[in-house]
């Protein structure tokens, strides 16, 4: 959650892949089981923490290239990445 702004600064390409809480906690819900509103309040409350600590907040970094995966499939997903990369590797995506 801090790898390009705090463990590879220097990347070439950084991505920041997120989604709604909602669809995160669905799709976490989905793995674990449990209750799907207990779910989305834990994945709220990491966010809150992760977002607010002092050391590495979770943020994308400046020219981090953003990537909303909440209406996308996993195959969508990683095309959308791939397609992101080899643009910002062409000089498409400056």
């Amino acid at each position: 959650r801090d790898i390009g702004t705090v463990i590879c600064p220097q990347a070439e390409v950084k991505l920041f892949v997120t989604a709604s809480p909602e669809v995160r906690a669905h799709r976490r819900w989905l793995e674990l089981g449990g209750d799907e509103a207990d779910v989305l309040e834990q994945v709220r409350e990491r966010d809150a923490r992760d977002m607010g600590r002092a050391d590495s907040p979770l943020r994308p970094a400046v020219d981090a290239l953003v990537i909303d995966t909440s209406e996308l499939s996993i195959e969508e997903a990683v095309a959308r990445a791939a397609d992101q990369i080899e643009a910002r590797l062409a000089g498409d995506l400056d």
